[in-house]
């Protein structure tokens, strides 16, 4: 289970990457795509193209950690990018959680893929 801070800093990027990133990857995608320092504590949330995939890097202070989620069936709705996003936005910790477990955070509603078998 993730454990979110409500005063964790969490952005979302919100142009899709390539999955197969991973600590350095995700690093430099930090740096270059949504000019951030990665070490400066913020969760940074990636999504796949299809929307089914998500990762998020967070330093912690002594390293880098990569949580990866894969849903079996459905996506995860995501935030179209706008001019003036800087490609991320920010998101509250409590509404990352929710994203992670299945709430759409447009109208409140668990989406149909949360509902377990």
């Amino acid at each position: 289970m993730l454990t979110l801070s409500g005063s964790l800093r969490v952005f979302l990027a919100l142009e899709p990457c390539d999955m197969r990133k991973s600590f350095d990857g995700l690093h430099a995608l930090v740096v270059t795509r949504l000019g951030d320092d990665p070490r400066g504590g913020a969760v940074f949330v990636f999504i796949n193209r299809t929307h089914n995939i998500i990762k998020l890097l967070h330093w912690d202070g002594t390293g880098l950690w990569v949580h990866a989620k894969k849903l079996q069936r459905g996506t995860f709705r995501w935030p179209k990018p706008t001019a003036s996003s800087n490609g991320k936005i920010s998101l509250e910790p409590a509404a990352l959680a929710m994203l992670t477990d299945g709430i759409d955070l447009r109208d409140g509603l668990r989406r149909a893929w949360f509902e377990r078998e």
